[in-house]
């Protein structure tokens, strides 16, 4: 695969408690993870970079500094970016800073059904963190049409099937496993993947068809060996290790 042979650079800003898991997920798969905060060495990271991951989730008021030089440098230097705004209906704080974010053009949202009606109506509060999704990612879809055609990113709403847009197009992917929804990080390791798929994939679309349909089938292969959440992510990492391109293809769950 195109990422195994470029190991594209991927400055990931992401949750604290999915660091590990997502360099792990970005190394499996060829990408080459940068997790850098301070504020004083952003110019140059992202410039080195080939893509930008920001994950709104644990924010502080020094975290959020850094996310908004981190889109804004990725927005001037021309590299494509993933926003994922984790909890975004959890405060005003969050949707205020999930609204700066998104003024400077990600490239994907990467959320899943719930943030991505908070996002759609960026002033109507919802409460919750909504981490877990309670709303099905097809009900979403309406907003997520509408999310893409205003913000001009390809929207992603990751659920039990994927639905992904840019606003015209659409695609849905069932790949997946129900135990992966047991394990903390996956989903902010899934947009760090996102990246990674943009960094060789000028098509924002097959990007994020590619990232999703990846770690969606290494859950599936992963869940055949592990007996519990706890063992997964680490059979995901080494299904992502081992997955190869005749194996995507035959594997790959899309409509």
């Amino acid at each position: 695969m195109a990422l195994r042979a470029l190991r594209p650079v991927v400055h990931s800003i992401t949750n604290p408690v999915a660091i590990s898991l997502a360099a792990g997920v970005l190394q499996a798969v060829g990408a080459r993870p940068v997790m850098a905060q301070a504020p004083e060495e952003l110019e140059e990271i992202v410039r080195g970079a080939a893509a930008v991951t920001i994950n709104i989730g644990m924010p502080t008021a020094e975290r959020a500094e850094t996310m908004r030089l981190a889109a804004g440098l990725a927005h001037r230097h021309g590299r494509p970016w993933v926003l994922d705004p984790v909890g975004v209906g959890g405060s005003a704080y969050r949707r205020a800073l999930a609204h700066t974010l998104i003024a400077e053009r990600p490239a994907v949202i990467r959320a899943n059904a719930d943030e991505i009606l908070v996002l759609a109506e960026i002033d109507r509060p919802l409460g919750g963190i909504g981490i877990d999704a309670e709303t099905s990612a097809d009900s979403a879809l309406p907003a997520a049409r509408a999310l893409a055609r205003r913000t001009g990113a390809v929207v992603a709403v990751t659920g039990t099937v994927d639905h992904l847009t840019d606003g015209v197009q659409f695609c849905a992917i069932a790949n997946g496993h129900p135990m992966m929804t047991r394990v903390s990080g996956l989903g902010c390791a899934l947009s760090c993947l996102v990246g990674a798929a943009l960094a060789v994939e000028t098509d924002p679309l097959a990007a994020t068809v590619l990232a999703l349909s990846l770690l969606g089938i290494a859950g599936e292969v992963a869940a055949e060996t592990a007996p519990g959440p706890g063992s997964l992510p680490a059979a995901i990492v080494d299904a992502l290790y081992a997955l190869d391109r005749p194996t995507l293809e035959r594997k790959a769950q899309l409509r």
